[in-house]
């Protein structure tokens, strides 16, 4: 049997080809992506529109969904949904789905993801009632290695495919339009996107760039650039690739140390690509694309966390236009790497905000159900 042609890999002028090769109009491209990306349809028996003889031919010949659903989990808060999937090559990978109702006054807050799949509290200047955030994977594993991270430590098993990307964005908006999705913020559109889960996404640029512009088409999901976070660990080829990108994806730098010697500890490619060159690279970046750029910092007790490291910090991010997300660590278990205190958190905060660094703590969250990086793939592999 041949190899199953994957729809969701497809362009759209790839799709209207693929159609006049089965003698079928240009039509059948645009009913067909309206059923994938506007009814999420997850069976091509679904496209009810379209002639049985085509549904059949779909259904033997395409594959639609690249994900084989192995695990769920749910917070007990319930605003919090992680899944590990299954990729038809038996890798497996998570997604985790934030739900987020603004009722009690907050203003709308840019969504941006880390090791412990949580949310910034960057204010913007729009009010919305409610936001509903999935944060992906760009790889199976990561090659990475940061110490700290239950994905760095497990090694790289592959890239992920475009379809791959783009599935776990289709799931979760599925989820919200399903009856397991309860009244609130778990009903309704997919509002925001971020790439900080399993992967680096910059060491897979040209998938994920991919599925970026299949997100953001009209004739895809329709969602706007400006919703969608990339984050790195901090490759300076990809972050001066991205800046000539056409789409205004933002992005985020984990960063985690203001410093060479300590950095290396923790992200071991800073061997590679020291500080210097990262920062070079933002720098170039800002200057090209006029945007802010997100700082990632995860905040270890005793390791990275101290008012001196603060001062460094400030320091190295003085004059760019940025923000710097803290992040309480979502511990890996028996990690020697544990969250800092809420005491020296604060006073880490306090030395950026007077030394005139924006900067917010981000919102934890999911910490129950294993959200952080690769916790669940783990505990589930033991």
């Amino acid at each position: 049997m041949s190899e199953r042609i994957s729809l969701l890999d497809l362009t759209q002028p790839q799709l209207v080809k693929l159609m006049a090769s089965w003698s079928q109009p240009r039509y059948r491209a645009e009913q067909v992506r309206g059923w994938i990306y506007e009814k999420l349809a997850s069976d091509a028996a679904q496209m009810t529109n379209l002639p049985g003889v085509l549904r059949d031919r779909l259904g033997a010949e395409i594959s639609l969904n690249p994900l084989e659903l192995v695990h769920e989990q749910r917070s007990r808060d319930g605003q919090t949904v992680k899944w590990l999937f299954q990729l038809q090559d038996g890798q497996t990978i998570e997604t985790v789905l934030m739900l987020y109702a603004d009722g009690a006054g907050l203003t709308r807050l840019e969504a941006t993801t880390g090791p412990d799949s949580g949310e910034s509290m960057t204010p913007m200047p729009d009010a919305v009632t409610e936001r509903r955030t999935v944060c992906i994977s760009s790889q199976a594993g990561c090659g990475m290695g940061c110490v700290f991270c239950a994905t760095g430590q497990a090694g790289l098993a592959r890239n992920l495919t475009s379809a791959e990307i783009v599935a776990q964005v289709l799931a979760a908006a599925r989820w919200l339009v399903s009856p397991n999705a309860e009244a609130g913020a778990a009903s309704g559109r997919l509002t925001n996107v971020v790439l900080m889960g399993m992967g680096e996404p910059m060491a897979n640029y040209e998938r994920v760039w991919q599925a970026l512009r299949t997100l953001t088409s009209k004739d895809g999901l329709n969602l706007g650039a400006r919703h969608i976070t990339l984050s790195t660990v901090g490759l300076p080829p990809g972050i001066l690739r991205m800046a000539e990108e056409p789409l205004q994806i933002n992005l985020a730098v984990s960063l985690h140390a203001p410093n060479d010697l300590l950095r290396t500890q923790l992200v071991p490619i800073n061997h590679r690509y020291p500080l210097r060159e990262v920062m070079a690279a933002v720098r170039q970046y800002i200057d090209r694309t006029h945007r802010r750029v997100t700082f990632e910092y995860a905040l270890m007790q005793g390791i990275n966390d101290s008012t001196a490291l603060a001062g460094e910090l400030a320091t190295v991010l003085r004059g760019l236009i940025c923000h710097v997300n803290l992040i309480p660590l979502n511990p890996v278990v028996e990690s020697p790497y544990q969250p800092s205190t809420a005491q020296a958190a604060g006073a880490f905060k306090a030395v950026l905000e007077r030394r005139g660094i924006p900067c917010t703590m981000r919102m934890r969250r999911g910490i129950d159900i294993d959200a952080g990086c690769g916790q669940l793939r783990r505990r589930l592999s033991q």
